[in-house]
Parts: structure tokens; sequence; C-alpha cells
């Protein structure tokens, strides 16, 4: 088994215009091994064993050898103090205390103060100012490849991130949010009548997802949150996979422009999930 000590493979800080991108993603569940079973079916991931040195943290295997992410193992502890399943992504910064400070100053909250991991970096868990929380991270390279960039999200490829979608109660104040303390890009904006513009956001060239109101049609959601969309080779497949092993499926499958199709549901343990694929 591959020490968790050894990812993610972020960004070295030596390398110009590094930071402000996706570099991790981190399921949160009260039951690891059920995910791991979902998981593992739905998205053909090989999510390993618990590390006990890191309060049972798993890595999240890929086909090719690399990694997806990480699976939190949640304590009852936890729960009692508010914590839910669910997916959140690590966003790279240089100084993670800096970044705090700065988000705090345009209206987001710290949900985690900053804390060094091992071997692993510096992390703190924040919330933007509507609500929606994430991390940020200032990475310690693997040993073996001090300039390695992290390979979590990529358009195209199978078993990793391929959208990263932002749902909203303010998606103007959002976008005008995450511009400002990440260096992403505004891109195009798709209209979806009444419930306002579907918003593209870029980060060095690179499309990363986009940003949308929380009340837009079969998306809706309560809460402001991340979603993130899991690439599998077969949208029809998945489906089946995620209602054998327990899931439920909220939307779609749905043909989105580009011709992908895309489906949003729960896992057994209540987490949200979203995959993309061929249908």
């Amino acid at each position: 088994m591959t020490d968790v000590r050894d990812a993610p493979a972020a960004s070295s800080e030596d390398r110009p215009n590094s930071t402000g991108g996706f570099i991790w993603y981190e399921l949160m569940t009260p039951d690891p091994e059920g995910a791991k079973t979902f998981y593992d079916a739905v998205v053909g991931w090989t999510i390993g064993d618990g590390v006990a040195e890191y309060g049972g943290y798993r890595m999240i295997g890929r086909s090719d050898g690399g990694f997806a992410g990480g699976v939190l193992p949640l304590t009852d502890e936890m729960q009692q103090h508010g914590a839910r399943p669910t997916w959140l992504g690590y966003i790279h910064v240089a100084d993670v205390d800096q970044a705090v400070g700065s988000i705090e100053q345009a209206g987001g909250r710290s949900l985690m103060p900053a804390t060094d991991i091992a071997n692993v970096g510096r992390i703190a868990m924040v919330a933007d100012p509507q609500g929606a929380p994430f991390y940020v991270m200032k990475p310690i390279p693997p040993a073996n490849d001090p300039n390695g960039q992290s390979d979590v999200f990529s358009p195209r490829e199978e078993q990793r991130v391929g959208w990263n979608e932002l749902s909203t109660s303010d998606a103007v104040a959002a976008l005008d949010f995450y511009t400002s303390q990440f260096g992403w890009e505004k891109g195009d904006a798709m209209p979806m009548g009444d419930k306002g513009d579907y918003r593209f956001i870029n980060h060095r060239g690179q499309m990363l997802g986009a940003i949308f109101p929380a009340d837009a049609g079969a998306f809706a959601t309560e809460q402001p949150h991340w979603r993130y969309y899991f690439r599998v080779p077969s949208i029809a497949a998945a489906k089946a996979a995620a209602e054998q092993g327990g899931g439920s499926i909220r939307v779609g499958p749905m043909e989105v422009p580009g011709g992908d199709h895309i489906l949003i549901g729960n896992d057994p343990q209540g987490a949200e999930f979203a995959l993309v694929g061929a249908q």
C-alpha cells in the first residue's frame, strides 16, 4: 500500500504560476469501507486501506497508478460538531494563513484553523461568503518528485474530476470572490432563462468549471456547495452500478453541451456525487 505521505503530488512552490488550482479532492464519510465498495464499482477506483498514522485516511487509487483524492473517516465527535458526508476540494495557495486572512476579509469564514500535516503540507478549511466550504493548502511535494504537479483534475482523463461546479446563492458575488482570491478568470456565460447565467471559470487558460445559481431547476440545492464531476467511460453503466450499490440518482442522465452526459446523485452514506462521461 502506498503511504499517504506520498500524496498529493502537488505543484512545486518554485514552479511559476502554480497556485490557484484544485490539487486534491476528499470524501468525508462515516463509512469508509462502504464508500470503497460503492465508488470502486461506480468510478473504477481502488480505494486503499486506512492509514492509522493519519486517522484512518485512505487514498483513492486510479487504474493508471495515480491518485484521485482521499477518504477521511467521519468520527462520531466530528458528526456531533456538524460534519456531514460530503466531497470537498483543495485549492493550492502559496501561504495558507495569508489566504485564510484574505478570505475572511472578503466575507468568508474559517471552518478549521490552519494545520500542519507531517510530510503532506499545511491546510485550512474555509467557506466562501455564501457558505460553500473548501480547503486551501500549501502542499509539500513528494520527495521522489519535488517538481511534480497535481493531476487529480483533468477535463478528459477518466477516474479524475473533469468539472468543478459551484452552486451558490449569489453567482455574481461568488465569481468576484474566487477571481480575486485565486487568480481565476471569468469565462463566457450561458443563459439559463430566469434563473440567471451559467458562468464559466478558467485558471491559467484552462476551463475549471462553472458557477451558477443554487435555485437553477433540476440542479436546485438548499445550501451553496461545490460539486465535482468524476469522469467515467459510460454514464449508463455507472448509473446501474450506483443504483445496485445503494446510491440514488437525483438528476440525469442528461446530455450537456459538447456531447457528454452527466448525472448527480447521493452515495449510500448521503454524500452527493456527480459523474460525467459518454452515454
